[in-house]
């Protein structure tokens, strides 16, 4: 019989909850009437804090059971680990140390941002920045031929964004969800103070200073990507799937094409782009009054091209089909209309409102809730306001009851792919909805989703590379697995746990059959352990509320 201690690898903060799992083995209590105990020690083995563990019950997707420990009264800073032992003080299981520091939410925050400076495109990396990653410049897209589907001539300039994943494609809807949650972040970082940033990761200035020209360098992409009709193509696609080369030899070895146009690209580029409006209107006016004129005008295309389906040509690239444009048409009404454009859109708000639900998050496919929360911060009609965070907050309560039913404290109730974006997706609605309606539940409930991403989880990973001893070492990443490092590029979130395995043809090495245990830190697996910028996203945004609380 196995015990395992279940924890955030990286730590937790002095105020916040601090909260970890035993987990057994056994579908049944092993130890019956015997409840578990922990002891917490200091770095010089100084006992600091004891206490009983209390039942969880039984995990079925990992045929566990589950004892929970809680330590927050424990409010010293410090290096510290755990102990469990039984009734008789038999030890059960230890951790490795892990700290407790009100710096770790901000030193996290800055090494997810900074992995979107690592997905680059077009540019080099320059040493000072990049440090041992550095790269010269690849994939200029900037005279890149139409896909043969488009019938059409000539060239195209798509220079610039980011690398969508682990692939070399470039992608405007998972590019815009991306973009609108951390410019959601940008927000709410706007009228607060903010901690500079960590040192090794930025030169100067603000985290959101960094934000900002993060945001920008995907939002000039995004411009380029504009059709002169109005419509938005759709992605940038290598003609086949690259091998484990880096940019520069991905170059050399094939040619890109770009793709599109659709309703669901251009719908998320107005979107996206009416927001940045707002939150560079301070800092660069003239720049965000050209990113809402382009987003009235993929607006305007998207209304007299209302169903233009995506590209079904993949080739070296992601599908991201999707043949519903309701939620993409309410996001972007919402959106412009908090900008102070109506034209009748007003109504057809009211009308996506009852469509279109809130969900218990966002993401590339379903975007309804971009535009309840654009309603939510809008002006211009507080009853649409009021509307709108009732229902937000009706999503946030059933968050909060379903991780309270889960041994892990999840509210998801299947492992899909990408399954850390969804969990950091969830925690950021809890962190939003709190700064209407303030309760601890909100917040300690996102805290602890958080730590699963961290190590407290059933494979004891923390699925955030460079951020602790047990981060993952072989992402499913081109770049990583090309550029002659051993490390990986710090701060890429990977997947995580997938009960489909859509990889088991490439005989990954899953360490148990249950759903729990659908992840392995191997390059093949594609569908744990691949990295996509809408999965750093959320935890950019999650991490922020975090550090403001």
């Amino acid at each position: 019989m196995e015990f395992s201690i279940r924890y955030n690898h990286v730590g937790y903060a002095p105020k916040g909850p601090k909260v970890f799992l035993l987990a057994c083995d056994s579908a049944r209590n092993p130890l019956k009437e015997m409840q578990p105990w922990f002891e917490v020690y200091s770095e010089n083995g100084e006992r600091v804090y004891g206490a009983s563990m209390v039942e969880k019950g039984s995990c079925a997707y990992t045929d566990e059971f589950v004892w929970e420990g809680d330590f927050s009264q424990l409010e010293t800073s410090g290096e510290f680990r755990i102990c469990v032992m039984d009734a008789k003080g038999n030890i059960l299981a230890e951790t490795k140390s892990f700290a407790v520091s009100d710096r770790l939410a901000l030193e996290q925050l800055s090494l997810t941002l900074k992995s979107f400076y690592f997905q680059r495109c077009g540019v080099e990396l320059t040493p000072d920045r990049a440090g041992k990653w550095a790269r010269p410049a690849a994939h200029l897209d900037d005279c890149i031929e139409f896909h043969p589907s488009m019938n059409r001539k000539g060239n195209w300039n798509a220079h610039g964004g980011w690398y969508d994943a682990g692939d070399y494609g470039k992608y405007i809807v998972n590019g815009g969800v991306s973009l609108a949650t951390l410019l959601l972040a940008a927000e709410f970082a706007d009228d607060r103070p903010m901690v500079a940033s960590n040192a090794d990761f930025f030169d100067v200035g603000s985290f959101r200073t960094n934000l900002l020209e993060e945001i920008r360098f995907e939002i000039e992409f995004f411009l380029r990507m504009q059709d002169e009709d109005g419509g938005v193509f759709f992605k940038v696609s290598p003609i086949r799937w690259d091998g484990f080369v880096s940019p520069s030899q991905s170059d050399a070895l094939q040619k890109r094409q770009i793709l599109g146009k659709s309703t669901t690209s251009t719908l998320n580029f107005a979107g996206a782009l009416a927001q940045a409006h707002r939150v560079f209107a301070k800092v660069y006016p003239s720049f965000a009054q050209k990113c809402l004129d382009a987003a009235l005008r993929a607006y305007r295309w998207a209304v007299e091209n209302p169903e233009v389906t995506y590209p079904h040509n993949t080739e070296g690239s992601g599908g991201y089909g999707d043949e519903r444009y309701d939620d993409e048409f309410f996001w972007a009404r919402a959106t412009l209309f908090r900008e102070g454009k109506d034209a009748g859109i007003k109504d057809l708000l009211l009308r996506d409102m009852d469509t279109c639900p809130p969900d218990f998050a966002m993401s590339w496919r379903d975007t309804q809730n971009l535009g309840w929360i654009a309603l939510a911060l809008q002006t211009r009609d507080m009853e649409l306001q009021a509307r709108a965070r009732e229902a937000l907050k009706g999503v946030a309560d059933e968050i909060v009851k379903l991780a309270g039913e889960d041994p892990y404290g999840l509210s998801i109730r299947k492992f899909v792919w990408g399954s850390n974006g969804e969990i950091a997706n969830h925690a950021l609605t809890l962190f939003l909805v709190q700064e209407w309606f303030p309760s601890a539940a909100y917040a300690d409930c996102a805290k602890r989703m958080l730590d699963f991403v961290y190590g407290k989880n059933p494979v004891s990973r923390c699925f955030v590379t460079g951020a602790a001893w047990s981060s993952p070492k072989f992402p499913h990443h081109r770049i990583c697995h090309s550029d002659g490092i051993e490390a990986p590029i710090p701060g890429l979130v990977v997947g995580g746990i997938n009960a489909d395995r859509q990889d088991m043809h490439r005989f990954p090495h899953y360490p148990g059959p249950q759903p729990g245990f659908s992840y392995t830190d191997e390059r093949c697996s594609f569908a744990s352990n691949e990295t996509a910028i809408n999965w750093n996203a959320p935890l950019v945004a999650a991490l922020c509320f975090e550090c403001m609380g």
